[in-house]
C-alpha cells in the first residue's frame, strides 16, 4: 500500500506529433460547431430583410399602378358605360370621316365592346398615326350596321360616358337622350376660358396620367373619360339635375288666379268687339 501511495502510476507520454494533431481537430471541431451554431442567425436577418425588399418594391409598384387600369374584375354592363371611337378618311381624298373602330367600358373601366368596323365607302386614309388603325384591321371588320345595332343596345337606358359625343354618335348615326351624356368636353369645371380642352390634358391635370402620346387607343381614351366622371360623379349629377329642374320650371305657364284669367277673357273678347263694330 505504502509503496502504491508513494508511487503513482504513470500515463504513458504520447507521440508529440498525435499530440499536436489532437489538439487540432479538438480546436477545428470547437470552431464548426461554433459557426454551425451562428449560421442559422447569421442568414435569418438577411433573409427577412429580403423578403421585407422585396415587398416594399411591390408597393412601390402598385403605388406607381396607371390609374386606368381597372381595379375590378366585373365585367357586366353597368347603369353607365364609356364610348370612344377612331375615325378614318373616306371620299375621294380622305376628308370626311368614317367610323372605323368602337370601344365600350363599363364604370370599372373593363372592355364590354371593342370592334373594328369597315366603312361602306372605301378608306382612303386610315389616318394611322392618330387612329392606330391599318389596313389589316379592317380586312375581317365588321359591318357598319352590325356594329351600330350592338353599340345601340349596350347604350340604351343608360349614362354614356365620352369626351366630344357628338362626334361619336354622329359616326355611328345614333342618338341619345341629352340628360344622360356625360361629355367631359362640355362639364363646366373642366373648360378653361369657357372653351373646351382636350381629353389628353385633362387626363394630365385632373388625373395626373398621360395618353394619346403618338396613335390613339379607344379604350385607354374611354377608361379616362369615365374615371373623369367617377371622380366628379356627386357633383357633376347635381348640375344635371339642378338643370333639369331650371328647364321644367321654365316651360311651367304663368300660373294665373282664376279671376285672374276670366278678366283676360273679357277684355279679349271686348277688344274683339270693338273692331267688328269699327
Amino acid at each position: 500500500m505504502g509503496s502504491e501511495a508513494r508511487n503513482p502510476k504513470k500515463h504513458p507520454q504520447l507521440n508529440p506529433n498525435w499530440a499536436q494533431l489532437r489538439q487540432k481537430l479538438k480546436t477545428h471541431g470547437t470552431q464548426s460547431t461554433s459557426m454551425a451554431a451562428k449560421k442559422p442567425e447569421a442568414e435569418t436577418p438577411k433573409s427577412v430583410l429580403g423578403k421585407r425588399k422585396e415587398r416594399s418594391d411591390a408597393g412601390s409598384d402598385e403605388s406607381q399602378k396607371n390609374p386606368l387600369t381597372p381595379t375590378s374584375s366585373d365585367f357586366s354592363v353597368t347603369d353607365a358605360v364609356a364610348m370612344d371611337c377612331e375615325m378614318v378618311g373616306v371620299s375621294s381624298v380622305g376628308n370626311k370621316s368614317a367610323l372605323g373602330r368602337v370601344t365600350l367600358v363599363n364604370k370599372w373601366g373593363n372592355v364590354i365592346y371593342d370592334e373594328f368596323v369597315r366603312p361602306v365607302d372605301r378608306v382612303v386614309d386610315f389616318r394611322t398615326e392618330i387612329s392606330g388603325i391599318r389596313s389589316r384591321d379592317l380586312r375581317k371588320a365588321k359591318e357598319f350596321r352590325l356594329v351600330q345595332n350592338k353599340v345601340a343596345e349596350f347604350i340604351k337606358g343608360r349614362i354614356l360616358v365620352g369626351h366630344a359625343l357628338r362626334n361619336d354618335l354622329k359616326a355611328l348615326l345614333l342618338s341619345h337622350p341629352k340628360q344622360d351624356l356625360r361629355d367631359s368636353s362640355g362639364y363646366q369645371p373642366f373648360l378653361k376660358e369657357g372653351r373646351s380642352r382636350a381629353l389628353r390634358h385633362l387626363a394630365a391635370e385632373f388625373l395626373n396620367v398621360k395618353i394619346q402620346n403618338g396613335e390613339h387607343c379607344p379604350i385607354e381614351d374611354a377608361r379616362a373619360a369615365m374615371l373623369l366622371y367617377q371622380k366628379n360623379k356627386k357633383e357633376w349629377e347635381k348640375s344635371i339635375k339642378d338643370f333639369v329642374r331650371m328647364k321644367e320650371k321654365q316651360k311651367k305657364p304663368y300660373p294665373f288666379h282664376e279671376n285672374q284669367f276670366e278678366q283676360v277673357l273679357v277684355i279679349k273678347v271686348t277688344m274683339e268687339l270693338a273692331i267688328i263694330a269699327e
